[in-house]
């Protein structure tokens, strides 16, 4: 598939076939994505906790009303321990670089033909306290991740982008 299609064409999918596994080598190749994704200093402080048990589905569904039936969760987590802290120390790498991971993983997945849903809506202490994530991780998001179910697909305004103009300042 080319590039331009998958950034295009990828959506937030908000109904899963929760019947219908993602296959081992596809997920593979989404996780892979992930690992070989750019990171400040290449700390690689990303840690991926691929949930699919029934155990697990439930402890995410205790932490959000939002997963929409897929048969993977992906929780996207970084250790606070291994960070880049920036000049000025206000900020460090530890959001950003777990995003590029999570982005990088995204656009794979729908490059190997599975819908996702990046979800930001759920209680991050109570999920690392269900899964017994160390003290030291953070939980950035969480991410549906399967095929979507019939009738499933982008919504409405999905295309509906404001131009360049008003998103891009040329300094």
């Amino acid at each position: 598939m080319e590039f331009t299609d998958v950034i295009k064409n990828r959506y937030s999918c908000k109904k899963y076939d929760s019947t219908k596994a993602v296959p081992a080598e596809k997920l593979n190749a989404i996780l892979e994505a992930g690992r070989v994704a750019p990171t400040a200093k290449n700390l690689q402080e990303q840690k991926i906790y691929v949930i699919q048990s029934a155990e697990g589905l439930a402890k995410v569904d205790e932490a959000t009303p939002c997963r929409y039936g897929a048969p993977v969760v992906l929780c996207v987590a970084f250790d606070k321990t291994n960070v880049f802290t920036y000049p000025g120390d206000k900020r460090d790498s530890g959001i950003e670089d777990a995003s590029i991971v999570a982005t990088q993983m995204m656009l794979a997945a729908y490059n190997e033909g599975v819908d996702s849903c990046w979800l930001n809506f759920f209680n991050p202490d109570l999920l690392a306290e269900k899964l017994g994530l160390p003290e030291n991780e953070e939980i950035l998001m969480l991410w549906d991740l399967g095929y979507g179910a019939e009738g499933a697909g982008p919504l409405a305004n999905h295309s509906s982008r404001k131009p360049l103009s008003e998103t891009v300042k040329y300094i």
